[in-house]
């Protein structure tokens, strides 16, 4: 598909997009689709590259306004800039995506008819409630109890 063009319907189907979303995104100036005699768009491999482009980089979070400046940036340097600061917000959601996943996979492996008494569980979420890494008193038969911390005090109410 080298020399090829194709629709803005074909192009749009191959993304499971809507016509329009395309017609948006060459009016917000990111596409610039070629016109054929009759004055219809037609998109060349390049044009499906971009495609391709702003769709991951809205997956990653992007906004429009943010994939527009990055493709135009004017060199290396300043799309580096762009780059780098949406890098660091990345990673963190990807950070918290993994937090979850292994979250859920501590919830798959427990055995506890109470998953939040459960300690491993309890240890997978401690740090997002604030608390210590619990302490195991299940030998004792009793479920598992926080830390204390600065703001609670050792009945687990608020610090004094």
């Amino acid at each position: 598909m080298d020399d090829a063009t194709v629709s803005i319907g074909d192009a749009a189907a191959r993304f499971g997009l809507a016509t329009h979303v395309l017609r948006h995104w060459e009016a917000m100036g990111l596409l610039a689709p070629s016109r054929n005699a009759g004055a219809r768009r037609r998109y060349t491999t390049g044009d499906l590259y971009r495609i391709a482009i702003i769709l991951r980089a809205k997956e990653g979070g992007f906004g429009l306004e943010e994939i527009r400046a990055i493709l135009s940036a004017p060199g290396r340097a300043e799309r580096r800039a762009l780059l780098l600061r949406r890098r660091a917000e990345l990673a963190r959601r990807i950070a918290e995506a993994q937090a979850s996943l292994d979250l859920i996979d501590r919830g798959l492996e427990c055995e506890h008819e109470d998953l939040a008494a459960c300690p491993n569980f309890r240890a997978q979420v401690a740090a997002r409630a604030g608390l210590g890494v619990p302490r195991d008193l299940s030998a004792a038969g009793m479920p598992p109890r926080p830390a204390v911390n600065e703001t609670q005090n050792e009945n687990g109410g608020p610090g004094a």
